[in-house]
Formats: structure tokens, C-alpha cells, sequence
């Protein structure tokens, strides 16, 4: 958590600096919540924000005499978007007072594993741990490293298609998960199909020119993947203690929107609408429990 600092516009803060901060912070706090989890113990949560939608995020107690007491902290970048609308499943952490939701999302091809951000709301509704319904889900993920593609060329034509065959792969797979043998056979020809043309285009092209964008797990870390995709929007904010400019930016990868925050000094290249954002990024979200 701590190392994704810079992506907010700490690439400069050392410890000294930090516990100063984090102190001015559980004093003067933009937002403050609180709950009781369901073990009817007490949850608080403070909320420090250095830019539109960007801060850092505190997680205690109150003791007796009213002083907080600082379990961990973490930087967070609050997406504004609805990314998905799933079923979620809410799992508790073992090492930590945390949560992390997973969705088992068919566009992507993996189970989507995220931060819960909203973790109050959750907590103050009393739902129960584990699934709970079809929810609003806005994803937002902050990254250290990226870099800025060229746009691979298509016409309105070819978007169209995509989108069709994209859709008839995730209705394939959904009748093969309810034993559809038919639909199982198909998925395994188009898959085979696939391989192929793939294998003959990078004999002769570069692979970035060939995959338009993808989602992927990175490292051995749940919450942590690589991406690719097409740049929706990007706006330009400054992190008005450090100075520090970022970069927040509307990505849309294997048909999944979700907003990128990132330091300006740690992205290679121009953002601009239509061109491709390559990064790895630490996944987080809220979900909409009312």
C-alpha cells in the first residue's frame, strides 16, 4: 500500500515528513466516518484529500480518551463512473481490518479482485460477509509506472464487430458454465482459431499493434494487474501540498471503464484521448450497497 505513495504526489515524502502529516491528518480530517464491524467492534476511518478525488485514507480506533489510534493508512483515488454492475463477493482480510470484493467478471476472463474503499457503508449497513447481489461498482486504481501508445487503427465498422463477437464470447461462456456442451466446443474452435491468427501476425508485426488491449494479474499480489487500454479522458491535477502534477485518466480496457491516477513524472509519453495507456496499476473500488 505504502509504496504507491508517488502515484498521488508523494515521491518525495520521507518518515519524518510522513508522521507529521498523518498527525495534522487525525487532528483535521477533510472526512470522517465511523461503524461498528460485525463482531461489534468499533471502525473508523479518516479521510485527507490533496486533489479532486485523490488523498490518503487512515483506518483506527478511538480510544478512551478520545485520541485515534492508527491501525494502517493507505493512498486512494476515488473513480466517479460506474464501471460495472455484478454480483460481488465481500471477503474479509486475515492480517488486517479489510476488506477486498471480488467479481467474477466474464469480459475480463478473471475473477476481478479490489480494494473496497466504501468499507463503512458496508459495515453500517450490516451486510452480510459474502455475496451480496447484482452492484454498482466504480473502479479506480492507482499506478507507478506507465506509458503512452499509439492508437491501433479501426473504423466504426470494425468497433461494431468487435463488440459483437465480444458479446457472443461472454454468452458462450455462459451457457458453457450451465453444461452446455455445444457452447463448450464452439468456445474451444474460436479459442483454437484465435491461437492461429495470433501465431501468423507476430511473425510479421509487433504484438502491441496486434492485441488492442488486455487485463491481466500481475505479480503475486490480488489486487494488482496489468493493463491495456484506450484513453477515454484525461485530466491534469496537482497535489496542492507537494506541488506535484498527476494524471487522472478514464481508461477503457477489454470493454471494462475504469480511472487511472497517476504521477506525471512516472508516465512515459503525452495522454491524449484515443491514444493507450500500458501500466500496471493497484486496483480499488467502491460499491454501491444501498
Amino acid at each position: 500500500m505504502h509504496k504507491f505513495l508517488p502515484a498521488i504526489g508523494f515521491s518525495k515524502l520521507n518518515k519524518e515528513k510522513l508522521s507529521s502529516l498523518l498527525q495534522e491528518i487525525m487532528l483535521r480530517p477533510d472526512y470522517q466516518e465511523s461503524a461498528i464491524d460485525f463482531e461489534g467492534n468499533q471502525f473508523v476511518e479518516l479521510r485527507y484529500m490533496v486533489a479532486d478525488n485523490v488523498g490518503l485514507v487512515l483506518r483506527g480506533i478511538y480510544n478512551d480518551n478520545d485520541e485515534f489510534i492508527l491501525d494502517y493508512y493507505y493512498p486512494s483515488f476515488f473513480g466517479e463512473s460506474v464501471s460495472i454492475n455484478n454480483d460481488v463477493d465481500v471477503i474479509k482480510q486475515s492480517d488486517k481490518d479489510n476488506f477486498q470484493v471480488m467479481v467474477d467478471e466474464l469480459r475480463l476472463g478473471v475473477n476481478l479482485i479490489f480494494q473496497l474503499q466504501n468499507m463503512g457503508e458496508y459495515l453500517r449497513k450490516n451486510i452480510m460477509e459474502g455475496k451480496s447481489g447484482d452492484r454498482d461498482i466504480r473502479l479506480a486504481a492507482l499506478s507507478l509506472e506507465g506509458k503512452i501508445l499509439l492508437p491501433i487503427y479501426d473504423d466504426e465498422k470494425s468497433r461494431i464487430k468487435e463488440k459483437m463477437n465480444n458479446q457472443k464470447r461472454i454468452d458462450l461462456v455462459e451457457q458453457a458454465r450451465e453444461g452446455d456442451e455445444e457452447a463448450l466446443e464452439s468456445l474451444t474452435m474460436d479459442e483454437i482459431e484465435l491461437y492461429q491468427r495470433i501465431t501468423r501476425r507476430v511473425s510479421r508485426e509487433d504484438i502491441l499493434s496486434v492485441v488492442k488491449s488486455y487485463f491481466m494479474p500481475y505479480g503475486i499480489e490480488n489486487d494488482k494487474y496489468e493493463i491495456l487500454g484506450e484513453i477515454l479522458d484525461v485530466k491534469t491535477v496537482v497535489n496542492h501540498l507537494t506541488m506535484e502534477e498527476l494524471y487522472l485518466l478514464v481508461v477503457d480496457s477489454n470493454d471494462v471503464v475504469l480511472e487511472v491516477c497517476i504521477n506525471k513524472n512516472n508516465l512515459f509519453g503525452e495522454p491524449a484521448i484515443g491514444r493507450r495507456f500500458k501500466g500496471t496499476i493497484w486496483l480499488q473500488g467502491t460499491v454501491d450497497f444501498s
